[in-house]
């Protein structure tokens, strides 16, 4: 953490949610959930990019050790943890959108994959974009634990997470250049946690 803080001193302003969202990480993964992520424009860019760092080998090299893989296969493996960009489910949700209703289409990924083991990770740079919001409604529904990432207005999403990381930025693209340094160092810690004696 204060490797992070060095970096980036402003966030010593939600330090105490930033551990607060590790420690929901990790208790999803040792309970044996997944981790879903919604956001839309550079916030599922955002999605995309922490799957990528929970599903493969981020900082450590992740070694499999399940015997009853074949070797030559085991071998181009690594320890994953199981996460999914909500954004990257591009045929149903154009579906939801063109036949439903646009603002429900992160709901109905929710509703589909959610269980209440999981935890869904929202981000929102206002906190208010509705179909993250509705999201969360219907993820709270199920049992699920809720993180939000914002700016540090937090929006409607502050209100009804478990966790909302509010970083102290207002102008979009200001508060997504801090989402990513928090997003790395929750992949970073519950990587290490995991795989550390890897």
């Amino acid at each position: 953490m204060q490797n992070l803080l060095n970096r980036y001193p402003k966030l010593e302003a939600c330090k105490e949610d930033i551990e607060k969202a590790l420690r929901l990480v990790i208790d999803t993964y040792e309970n044996g959930g997944k981790i879903l992520v919604c956001g839309n424009g550079g916030s599922a860019a955002d999605s995309e990019h922490i799957v990528g760092e929970l599903m493969k080998g981020f900082v450590s090299k992740r070694t499999v050790k399940n015997e009853n893989i074949p070797f030559e296969i085991k071998k181009h493996l690594q320890g994953a943890l199981p996460a999914i960009s909500l954004p990257s489910q591009v045929a149903v949700l154009s579906a939801y959108i063109n036949d439903v209703e646009p603002e429900m289409m992160y709901a109905q990924l929710v509703y589909g994959y959610g269980r209440k083991e999981d935890l869904l990770i929202g981000l929102s740079t206002s906190g208010n974009s509705k179909n993250v919001v509705n999201a969360v409604k219907v993820a709270n529904a199920l049992g699920m634990k809720t993180l939000s990432l914002t700016g540090e207005n937090g929006g409607a999403l502050a209100r009804i997470s478990n966790v909302t990381v509010k970083v102290p930025e207002t102008e979009t693209y200001k508060v997504q250049e801090y989402h990513l340094p928090v997003y790395h160092y929750l992949c970073l810690k519950a990587e290490e946690h995991f795989f550390q004696h890897n």
